[in-house]
């Protein structure tokens, strides 16, 4: 698997430790898990911008076709 090395300032990294502590985790999987929360949530508000759109122009899109 590849690997990424990511910097963090002491404070961000104290958080860190604590979340990933309270959440039982490790620092590294806290952050993977993160990382791919994001992405995923971001493909996801994406799909949801690009679905209202669609519908909006449903009816010019089928008066141009």
């Amino acid at each position: 698997m590849a690997g990424l090395n990511l910097r963090f300032t002491e404070q961000e990294l104290d958080s860190l430790r604590s979340r990933a502590e309270a959440e039982g985790k490790s620092m590294q999987a806290f952050a993977h898990d993160a990382v791919i929360t994001a992405i995923n949530e971001h493909a996801r508000l994406f799909n949801e911008a690009a679905d209202h759109v669609l519908k909006a122009s449903e009816e010019l899109n089928r008066r141009l076709a």
